[in-house]
């Protein structure tokens, strides 16, 4: 009697010992996550490229170190570019940067460390220069836009701000908040 309940049991055993055995090796196993490293189809140094408006006018030019074109997103990114925004007015944006990414072509550039926008003088407007640490230009549009703090600096005048909205082609800079300003006379 002792003989037959351990043949049972054995046999017992061995079933639910095969059943795990199949459940796990058939079970689904969760596949790790493959890390997608693209490929470039582009890679250039000592890039200069100017872009022509529809009469044949400069509208972008763009000076970097190095340029890498990802085809699969359309990104393009940028080793210390220098862009020059050309709008209706004889006098352009220059806008400079340790890093910039290009989305869509150029609908989209977003530019980080050490962000650096010149504007020469002209009738309308005075010299200035802005630095922050990243921010968005729309080329087409001619708008820039950054939520970060910006350092704005013209002639005699020194204003630190949370954030601006700078439509190019007007010259009109908007800071969104905690705006606070200086008089700096000259020497």
């Amino acid at each position: 009697m002792i003989y037959k309940n351990t043949i049972i049991s054995s046999i017992t055993l061995g079933i639910v010992l095969l059943a795990v055995w199949i459940t796990l090796a058939y079970q689904a196993k969760p596949r790790l996550p493959i890390e997608f490293t693209p490929q470039p189809d582009a890679v250039m140094e000592n890039v200069i490229s100017t872009m022509l408006n529809k009469q044949g006018k400069p509208k972008l030019k763009i000076v970097t170190n190095k340029l890498i074109h990802y085809s699969e997103r359309d990104i393009t990114q940028f080793t210390s570019p220098l862009i020059t925004l050309y709008r209706q007015s004889p006098k352009p944006w220059y806008i400079s940067a340790r890093y910039a990414e290009a989305r869509g072509g150029i609908d989209q550039v977003d530019f980080s460390g050490h962000v650096v926008i010149r504007h020469v003088i002209t009738l309308n407007n005075p010299a200035t220069i802005i630095k922050t640490t990243t921010l968005t230009v729309y080329p087409n549009k001619q708008t820039a836009e950054t939520n970060d703090p910006i350092t704005l600096a013209q002639p005699n005048t020194l204003i630190k701000a949370v954030g601006m909205f700078a439509d190019m082609n007007s010259g009109d800079i908007r800071l969104l908040s905690q705006a606070r300003g200086e008089y700096v006379p000259s020497s």
